[in-house]
């Protein structure tokens, strides 16, 4: 099967998509980095009483890495959206490789991630809202801080995905 090309007809994505695509892809680090420094046993703000109690050893431990892993590869997938991979699925893709990807099931799907992330996450923009009894109070205003960025996920991707549906409406995709 021969691989299929880009259209010709699709606009570059505008600077600010493109910035706001790499920006979605780094502000989920902050907290991956510290749930990874709580996998490697590090307490990071938490009491030792308190990081006992949360079990971010054995199984947790893989949970608190798996969790850092897939958010961090969720969120370089708004990059599809502004990329030549994105447009034309890479060949080593099981099944897809090779092929474009339907833009009105990306645009759905990336506006239903944005949704969704929105709802999810815009709690942690009342972090010091909330008691965090199992943390120092040091401990508890950085992880606050390590967690806002998650707030402008939903908004970032949102504003992407309406970048990528114009410029493939104005390509008659």
């Amino acid at each position: 099967m021969t691989a299929t090309q880009l259209d010709p007809g699709l606009l570059d994505p505008p600077r600010w998509a493109v910035r706001a695509a790499h920006a979605a892809a780094l502000v989920i680090l902050p907290s991956g980095i510290w749930r990874l420094l709580l996998a490697a046993g590090f307490t990071a703000g938490y009491t030792q009483a308190g990081y006992e109690a949360m079990g971010f050893t054995g199984w947790g431990a893989v949970y608190v890495v798996g969790l850092s892993v897939a958010g961090e590869l969720l969120a370089l997938l708004t990059l599809g959206l502004v990329r030549p991979w994105g447009e034309v699925l890479p060949r080593w893709i099981p099944l897809l490789g090779g092929r474009r990807p339907n833009p009105r099931t990306v645009t759905v799907a990336a506006g239903l991630g944005a949704g969704a992330l929105t709802l999810i996450l815009t709690q942690f923009a009342f972090w010091w809202a909330f008691p965090h009894p199992n943390m120092t109070p040091l401990g508890n205003t950085v992880a606050g801080f390590l967690y806002l960025p998650l707030v402008a996920w939903g908004p970032l991707l949102a504003a992407v995905t309406i970048a990528y549906h114009r410029r493939r409406r104005v390509a008659g995709a």
